[in-house]
């Protein structure tokens, strides 16, 4: 049987946004911040996380984790509205 894709909701794509907004926020490029997150021990291309930002992939705990880490902020400023920060 194949997998059955799990449909992102709304504080997936919250936080995809958030992450999108911290970034461009720092000047980072999604190579350099997929960079910063590979260099943690989380790896990540730029891809997957155009893939995050845009809500076609979900972001799991250990990525929130590592992308928290890398925009230097808490994995909560990560699940909060944009618009909050």
């Amino acid at each position: 049987m194949a997998a059955r894709s799990l449909e992102i909701g709304p504080a997936g794509i919250r936080t995809a946004r958030t992450i999108e907004v911290l970034r461009t926020e720092r000047g980072l490029a999604q190579g350099e911040l997929a960079a910063r997150v590979t260099a943690l021990g989380r790896p990540m291309s730029n891809t997957m996380l155009s893939r995050i930002e845009c809500a076609e992939r979900r972001c799991d705990i250990d990525d929130l984790v590592a992308l928290a880490q890398a925009l230097h902020v808490s994995p909560l400023v990560l699940l909060q509205r944009p618009s909050a920060m």
